[in-house]
């Protein structure tokens, strides 16, 4: 199948690509809307402009357009965007989980215009989500965080085994959604198996206003992934 994915650069964006490329389907485009407002309904907010760089990696088109992100009028937008790559494509592929707000936002731009909607982990079990993450081999780096238990340390913190049990315990005590689907923090991909190459942070900055904060991208780079005897140890 012909796909385009909502693309915000974040785990589960990614990840629903990663996993279309895996099921054998062609991703076509990338979409990314970018958004004025940091508290967006449907885009996420910080670091979107570098999405840029794992869209080379993957070398998959990107295809980006500016939103005010207004409550209903960024859903139009999202639409009037995919409109002009409607015959190249035969779905939308997204990595929602379990917002059924951006859900139905989602059916109401793809039903009219004959496209299917791929959500391949909606309603999976965050626990489980993210074991499957970390068996892939991704790299994700934690780029916002806005919820009780989540403090500025965990601004450009990775999330890998160790880290994910530490969250996991957090996430138990504060009762937020493990996979942060209710907006508690945001993340960005910085290796997986579909990137040619990695990325990496050479700037970034940390934010912190009250109880929330962003870990702000200055600048990134693409680098080689070592060979195989390169990344064995002795």
């Amino acid at each position: 199948m012909r796909l385009a994915a909502l693309f915000s650069g974040g785990k589960d964006s990614v990840f629903a690509v990663y996993d279309s490329l895996k099921k054998g389907h062609t991703v076509r485009y990338l979409i990314s809307m970018l958004s004025r407002n940091p508290d967006s309904y449907m885009f996420h907010y910080p670091n979107i402009k570098f999405v840029s760089l794992q869209a080379k990696s993957m070398g998959i088109p990107l295809i980006t357009n500016e939103t005010k992100g207004e409550k209903e009028k960024e859903v139009l937008d999202l639409k009037n965007t995919i409109e002009h790559i409607r015959e190249e494509i035969d779905g939308i592929i997204a990595g929602g989980l379990a917002s059924n707000y951006q859900y139905n936002r989602i059916k109401s731009v793809a039903d009219p215009l004959g496209l299917k909607v791929i959500i391949p982990f909606w309603r999976i079990e965050p626990d489980e989500y993210w074991k499957l993450i970390l068996d892939a081999g991704f790299t994700v780096i934690i780029t916002r965080v806005s919820c009780e238990g989540l403090g500025k340390e965990w601004l450009g913190k990775i999330v890998d085994r160790k880290t994910f049990i530490e969250l996991k315990k957090i996430s138990e005590k504060h009762r937020f959604h493990l996979a942060f689907e209710g907006g508690e923090a945001e993340t960005f991909v910085l290796d997986c198996p579909v990137f040619k190459k990695s990325i990496e942070v050479v700037d970034a900055e940390r934010v912190w206003e009250k109880d929330s904060g962003f870990y702000l991208f200055k600048r990134l780079k693409l680098v080689n992934k070592p060979t195989p005897s390169e990344s064995v140890s002795t």
